[in-house]
């Protein structure tokens, strides 16, 4: 077991009709002015952004508005808010939408409260001071940006994606309710869950440690999400399947599932944000296309761990050597993936990168990450090109 240090500030108000609270949870912390900051549609054609505008309206709090953040969010859009809150004097966040609107308004927040290039955070050529205190009304379960202390921008300039962690950027409180996800397609569903359960593998397989309480929340949440995932492939309107799944992305995401274990390998991440940059490819589904690549490349280094995830998580047959094992577990998440209607590899995902664009894609997440990345096995520039060739 490793030292750890948790903190989760985040205060969550969850369930039916918790949206109608947004106004009052806003106005408690004492700000003179909102950005109301929100995606490219959906809030509106369900008349949430309506709902949120109206409890604003009756607890006194003014706002101005910013929509149109896309999937893997833009550094142009970031800067457009920044000024817009600083022409304005907002001193308050609110982020309506999942994750890409989330990590927005967690650029917008750092952009406004530091006195240099907010890129500069996301290049690690700066560390972030403050960040603008940020409130979600959460309407996808997926990221975990709504407990997290990381986002993630696309700089245009060369499609670059780029992550930052800070514990500045923690929401002061997230409203869950998981209603508000049923009107979500079920490819959006699905690559939620997708995305829940990498954040919380990528804790998992490490050789650095073990906690025994850690490593059973983690394989709970990951049984919990598959289990209701596969629910909701029938019966999208499960509110308890929603509920399961929307908990489970904020818990897979606040660090919780990686306490104590020397985790945060975070090399399918990293491997997925150059997909992201280059292709626009949506998260979940390019986490899920080099996942199972990835883990055939790393697994014999960390197979204690994936013998574990093999027989604690899929239940497989425990016969045979600990690798016939793993390499069980690995196949049985692979199946999963096909069953939610995910990509196990970048043809399925859409793309057929050259080999030019292979070695590009290598080379920037060497850059990215400052020549290497890993937990399970530690990754260099030649592997991260290996990997991505035999993904596809």
């Amino acid at each position: 077991m490793n030292n750890f240090t948790f903190y989760a500030p985040t205060r969550i108000v969850f369930g039916r009709g918790t949206e109608k609270q947004v106004g009052g949870l806003v106005a408690a912390e004492n700000c003179r002015k909102v950005l109301l900051h929100y995606g490219s549609g959906s809030v509106k054609r369900t008349g949430l952004l309506d709902l949120v505008k109206k409890s604003l309206d009756e607890a006194g709090v003014a706002y101005v508005e910013l929509g149109g953040v896309v999937p893997n969010p833009r550094l142009s859009l970031v800067r457009k808010g920044i000024e817009l809150c600083r022409n304005e004097g907002v001193d308050f966040i609110l982020a309506v939408g999942g994750g890409s609107v989330i990590d927005s308004s967690k650029a917008i927040g750092y952009g406004c409260a530091n006195d240099f290039d907010v890129w500069d955070i996301f290049e690690k050529k700066n560390s972030p001071k403050a960040c603008l205190p940020i409130g979600v009304v959460l309407t996808i379960a997926a990221a975990g940006s709504e407990m997290s202390n990381s986002a993630v921008i696309t700089n245009e300039d060369g499609w670059k994606k780029r992550g930052s962690n800070s514990d500045f950027c923690r929401p002061r409180f997230a409203i869950m309710n998981p209603e508000l996800t049923m009107t979500l397609p079920e490819y959006q569903t699905m690559c939620g869950a997708t995305d829940i359960l990498m954040h919380t593998m990528e804790r998992y397989f490490t050789s650095n440690g073990n906690m025994m309480l850690t490593d059973s929340i983690a394989e709970a949440l990951m049984r919990t999400v598959v289990e209701n995932a596969l629910v909701l492939l029938e019966k999208p309107d499960d509110y308890d399947a929603r509920a399961e799944i929307m908990w489970a992305s904020s818990l897979s995401h606040n660090d919780l599932t990686g306490l104590g274990n020397g985790g945060n390998d975070f090399a399918s991440h990293r491997l997925e944000h150059e997909l992201g940059g280059m292709f626009d490819v949506a998260h979940g589904a390019g986490l899920a296309a080099i996942w199972g690549t990835w883990a055939r490349y790393v697994y014999k280094e960390c197979l204690g761990r994936f013998k574990k995830f093999a027989l604690n998580v899929w239940n497989v047959d425990g016969s045979g050597s600990d690798e016939e094992i793993a390499l069980r577990g690995i196949e049985a998440m692979e199946a999963f993936y096909r069953k939610v209607h995910m990509p196990t590899n970048l043809r399925e995902l859409g793309i057929e990168p050259t080999d030019e664009q292979i070695v590009e894609l290598a080379r920037k997440c060497a850059v990215s990450t400052g020549g290497k990345v890993g937990s399970a096995k530690v990754l260099f520039e030649d592997d991260m090109r290996k990997i991505f060739e035999a993904a596809r």
